[in-house]
């Protein structure tokens, strides 16, 4: 019978996706693996490679989360003044269609940039996140956008499942979905990173969600039996 890599196992094939992404370099990050959670430790010269390195951990099978302890120190020659970041993060999001920008405010401190506003769907508000996320001289986000469209809880519920069980590969004693005033909490097994990406990705669409708690993991060898007993 199939059984979960070892942490050994995951934490070498973490490894590996670091030395194979492009965006950031394997020497920067440290990686440790307990009981299938990965931590990444170590210092990045931007908040995109943060970001970067914790989606290179995501993609292997087998992780079940993934603990971002990554540092970002700004060279002297990529720091920007914070009115400069200010400036740049209005010029990002007034020039992203998907972005409600006249309803998004932004507080930039020492290169963390706060973001408030209210928008009328979750993923406004993910959206508005990975557009400054990338500028540089940005050492972090809090993204403090409020998703305010009223929908009863049960609503939201029925449209995600709904969502889901129109997607070929999603089966519905995989995935459970919970949501609690707008808050979704979805947990279960999926296949792959990718199949992860797209069910948060459909749920960020999604009428009501004010926010997503992830707690899928990924299970390749659909061993169904894990999910209860995980959770």
């Amino acid at each position: 019978m199939m059984t979960y890599k070892s942490d050994e196992a995951l934490q070498g094939e973490v490894m590996f996706q670091l030395g194979w992404d492009s965006r950031v370099k394997q020497t920067e990050v440290g990686v440790t693996v307990h009981g299938g959670i990965v931590t990444l430790t170590g210092t990045v010269d931007s908040y995109a490679k943060k970001l970067a390195a914790q989606q290179a951990a995501h993609r292997v099978s087998g992780v079940l989360d993934v603990v971002n302890d990554l540092e970002v120190q700004v060279p002297g020659d990529q720091i920007h003044d914070d009115n400069d970041i200010a400036a740049a993060l209005r010029h990002a999001l007034e020039w992203n269609v998907l972005v409600p920008a006249n309803k998004i405010q932004s507080t930039v401190s020492n290169g963390w940039v706060t973001l408030k506003g209210e928008v009328e769907y979750y993923r406004e508000r993910v959206d508005a996140e990975r557009a400054v996320s990338v500028l540089p001289g940005v050492r972090g986000v809090i993204n403090n956008i409020r998703v305010i469209v009223p929908v009863e809880p049960e609503r939201v519920q029925f449209l995600i499942e709904d969502v889901l069980e129109r997607r070929a590969d999603r089966e519905a004693s995989r995935i459970r979905v919970k949501v609690d005033a707008g808050e979704v909490t979805l947990t279960g097994a999926v296949n792959s990173w990718d199949e992860k990406k797209a069910i948060l990705g459909a749920v960020s669409h999604a009428p009501g969600v004010t926010d997503v708690r992830d707690h899928l993991f990924i299970d390749p060898y659909n061993l169904r039996f894990e999910v209860a007993r995980a959770f």
